[in-house]
C-alpha cells in the first residue's frame, strides 16, 4: 500500500488515514491527515494558528469528484486547513453549487457520471458576469493530448491521479495566495476612487495598467474594462490578452503563444490557442476586434490604437 503523502487512493475503506506501520512519515502524516480528537473542522476547530486559519476560512473550494473516497479526503484535508469546502458528486450538482457557493477553487475531477468535467469547465468559463474561479483538473488520464485539452476549455492547471495531497494543497494555496494579493489590490482602487491607486501617495508602486482604445487592463488588480464595463476573465485569459498587448502590432505564431503564454514545449499540436482566442473576443465584445487573425500564421493586437501605460519604470 502506498504512503499517503505519496498518493491520494492510499486512504483505507471506512475511515480516517492511517499510515503505514514502520513508516518515518507517520507523525507528520497523521498529524496532517488524521482526525483529531478535538474535533477540528471547519466551524469547530481550535486552531493554535488564530489569525492565518481565519483568513483561510474565508476562502472557497468546491470539489467535483464522484469517487466518495477521494472526495471525503479532499473534503477533509481542506476543512482542516481552514477552507471552506462544498462537494458535489455529479457536474450537474457540481454547477449548482458553482453558482450558489462562489468558489475561489474548482478542483474538477474529468471522467464524471453525468456531464464530462470538461463541459463542465467550458460551461464555467462561458460565464461572462461574476468573478472566475480558477479551475484545477484531477484526473486519471496522463497523457500530453489530456492535458493539452483541458487547458483548451479553459482548466488553470492539471494534476494526474494518483497524487499527493499535500502537493494538491500547495497548488490551491498558491493559487489564493494570488487572489489574495489581487483582492488587496482591488480594495486599495476602490478606496482612491480614481484610475491612480491610494497606495502611490505612500510611495509604493503605481499598479500596471493598460489603455488600448476602448480596452482598459488592470494586470496587478486583475481587472479588464471595455468601454467602463467590467469583463471577467480567467487567469489564461489575462496572460493571454497581456503578452498579445505587451506584442501590439507584431504577429505571434500559435507556436509563439503556446510557448510563452501557456509554457508548452515546441512541437505540440493542439487548438488551445484558437479555443482561448475565440473566447477571450466574444468576451471582450466590441473590443474583440482588436485581436486580429493572421490567416495561417497566428493572431496580432491591433495598432489603430496607441498603448498607453501606467506604473511601468
Amino acid at each position: 500500500m502506498m504512503a499517503q503523502e505519496t498518493m491520494i487512493d492510499s486512504r483505507p475503506q471506512g475511515g480516517a488515514f492511517r499510515p503505514s506501520p514502520g513508516d518515518p512519515r507517520g507523525a507528520t502524516l497523521a498529524e496532517t491527515h488524521a482526525p483529531s480528537e478535538r474535533g477540528d473542522r471547519t466551524g469547530d476547530r481550535s486552531d493554535d494558528s488564530g489569525r492565518s486559519s481565519e483568513r483561510a476560512a474565508e476562502r472557497r473550494v468546491l470539489v467535483i469528484e464522484d469517487e466518495p473516497d477521494i472526495r471525503d479526503l479532499l473534503s477533509y484535508n481542506l476543512q482542516s486547513g481552514g477552507f471552506q469546502v462544498k462537494t458535489a458528486d455529479t457536474g450537474t450538482r457540481g454547477l449548482a453549487l458553482f453558482e450558489t457557493f462562489g468558489p475561489d477553487v474548482i478542483l474538477l475531477d474529468l471522467m464524471l457520471p453525468d456531464v464530462p468535467g470538461t463541459e463542465v469547465c467550458r460551461r464555467i468559463r462561458a460565464r461572462t458576469s461574476g468573478a472566475q474561479p480558477a479551475i484545477i483538473i484531477l484526473t486519471a488520464k496522463g497523457e500530453e493530448i489530456d492535458r493539452v485539452v483541458g487547458f483548451e476549455v479553459g482548466a488553470d492547471d492539471y494534476v494526474v491521479k494518483p497524487f499527493s495531497v499535500r502537493e494538491l494543497l500547495l497548488r490551491v494555496n498558491a493559487v489564493l495566495r494570488g487572489r489574495s494579493a489581487i483582492a488587496g489590490a482591488s480594495a486599495q482602487t476602490r478606496q482612491s476612487g480614481t484610475g491612480t491607486t491610494a497606495s502611490t501617495a505612500t510611495g509604493e508602486p503605481t499598479r500596471k495598467k493598460y489603455t488600448v482604445g476602448p480596452l482598459r487592463v488592470d494586470v496587478d488588480g486583475h481587472y479588464v474594462f471595455v468601454k467602463q464595463n467590467e469583463i471577467h476573465v480567467s487567469a489564461i485569459e489575462m496572460r493571454l490578452l497581456v503578452y498579445l498587448i505587451s506584442h501590439r502590432g507584431r504577429v505571434r505564431s500559435r507556436e509563439d503563444l503556446l510557448e510563452d503564454v501557456w509554457g508548452y514545449k515546441p512541437g505540440v499540436s493542439t487548438r488551445t490557442v484558437d479555443t482561448h482566442v475565440k473566447r477571450l473576443r466574444d468576451k471582450l465584445g466590441p473590443a474583440g476586434g482588436l485581436i486580429e487573425t493572421v490567416r495561417g500564421t497566428g493572431y496580432r493586437l491591433a495598432d489603430s490604437y496607441p498603448v498607453l501605460v501606467e506604473g511601468e519604470g
